[in-house]
């Protein structure tokens, strides 16, 4: 499948040949600048924190690697995140097979309309929670979204990364990335809804 994304990046040639040649201080400067971004991407898929950190050093890893085939067309955070991405998929497939059509049920189906507009807008939820207490309960409804959805929804919700990148990382088409990030989300509210925190009390 072929992403169609407006406008071509082009690094610095200069940027670029320090990357090749593996400049050490130009290297650093990636790993300080997209590192933190890199964990947090990884724990928000839902790998744990020696997980992550393990699959964030695969990925530079790798980066360091494949720098030849680093044509400087796209952001070095772009290419990083399909590295994490590529990397994500090889672990999962060693556990599971990833479904990447997750059917929606006709209960929470039956909550939208034809054009997918919520029929009852959920209640925001309740002010007077703790952080803590919201972080547990979106931890838990984000571990009931497929791997797929999960990983969309992190890369566009959280890194917000452009459905475009998301679509040249993953190797969907921006109309199934748009498809999942829509059913991620409306996943999340439900299962928060279901939790108490979307209703009056």
């Amino acid at each position: 499948m072929v992403c169609m994304i407006g406008g071509v990046v082009q690094l610095d040639d200069t940027y670029l040949a320090r990357l090749r040649r593996r400049d050490p201080e130009t290297l650093r400067s990636v790993v300080d600048e997209q590192g933190r971004r890199l964990y947090r991407a990884a724990r928000g898929m839902g790998y744990s924190t020696q997980e992550a950190e393990d699959l964030v050093q695969d990925v530079f890893v790798t980066f360091i690697g494949s720098l030849e085939r680093f044509e400087g067309r796209a952001q070095v955070g772009t290419w990083l995140f399909g590295i994490l991405h590529h990397k994500s998929q090889e672990r999962r497939r060693t556990v599971s097979r990833e479904e990447l059509n997750d059917p929606i049920d006709d209960v929470f189906e039956s909550q939208f309309d034809a054009r997918g507009h919520w029929v009852r807008p959920p209640i925001a939820p309740d002010r007077q929670a703790t952080a803590h207490e919201t972080a547990r309960a979106i931890q838990a409804c984000l571990e009931g979204l497929s791997p797929v959805q999960r990983d969309v929804f992190q890369l566009r919700q959280v890194e917000e990364l452009s459905a475009a990148e998301v679509c040249k990382i993953s190797g969907q088409t921006v109309t199934h990335i748009g498809v999942l990030f829509h059913r991620a989300r409306m996943k999340l509210r439900e299962c928060l809804e279901r939790k108490g925190w979307g209703r009056s009390r």
